[in-house]
């Protein structure tokens, strides 16, 4: 579930486009739109690494308790 969550957010926060479609406020002279975009590229690729060491962690825990 919380892999899902990670994977989803991402999507979510992009096609929920009047949340972000405004030039105010700006940071350090960029439009909030853009830079509101590019940090949404660095929280999805922190979610995606996540989401993938859970996945990985899920699958070693599998495969430890079906042979133990």
């Amino acid at each position: 579930m919380v892999i899902a969550l990670c994977l989803v957010a991402p999507f979510v926060a992009m096609l929920w486009v009047s949340s972000y479609a405004k030039v105010d406020p700006a940071f350090i002279g960029i439009p909030f739109f853009y830079w509101y975009q590019m940090l949404w590229v660095l929280i999805s690729t922190a979610l995606t690494m996540l989401a993938y060491k859970l996945w990985q962690r899920d699958q070693r825990a599998r495969k430890g308790g079906a042979s133990a």
